[in-house]
């Protein structure tokens, strides 16, 4: 089936897409057997991170990403770009230094709007705790 696709996200907001079969219907990620070393699907560099997640996806579904900070944002699946097994993939999120990716899924497409920025949300948290008790010193 070439309408699905592998979706690797790494914990500095990395990520890409990559088909599971080619066009000739030859699978990109071999079959390995017992005692074989896997198969890399992405490039990890101190710049992008350790991998956080893996997902096989579709076209139509959205992507939703979570921050250690508490960031969420959705976006749809589609948005991100295909690339080869083994790049590193493109910037789905920019992040502050000392924050990482902490978890992806997927979810069905949002029917009423396809623009990702229309569907994000971002939550903080936190903050209104240390403002309380410096307000009360």
């Amino acid at each position: 089936d070439h309408s699905k696709t592998v979706l690797v996200v790494s914990e500095k907001g990395f990520g890409k897409r990559t088909f599971i079969t080619d066009e000739t219907g030859e699978e990109v990620y071999r079959i390995t057997n017992r005692g074989g070393k896997g198969v890399k699907t992405i490039h990890v560099t101190e710049k992008t991170g350790q991998l956080v997640g893996i997902l096989a996806v579709e076209e139509e579904e959205d992507l939703m990403i979570t921050c250690r900070s508490g960031i969420t944002i959705r976006m749809a699946v589609s948005q991100v770009s295909r690339q080869g097994r083994a790049t590193q993939g493109v910037k789905l999120i920019r992040l502050d230094d000392d924050d990482a990716i902490a978890a992806i899924t997927k979810l069905a497409s949002y029917e009423n709007g396809k623009n990702s920025e229309d569907v994000g949300e971002e939550e903080s948290g936190g903050g209104e705790d240390s403002g309380e008790k410096s307000a009360e010193e």
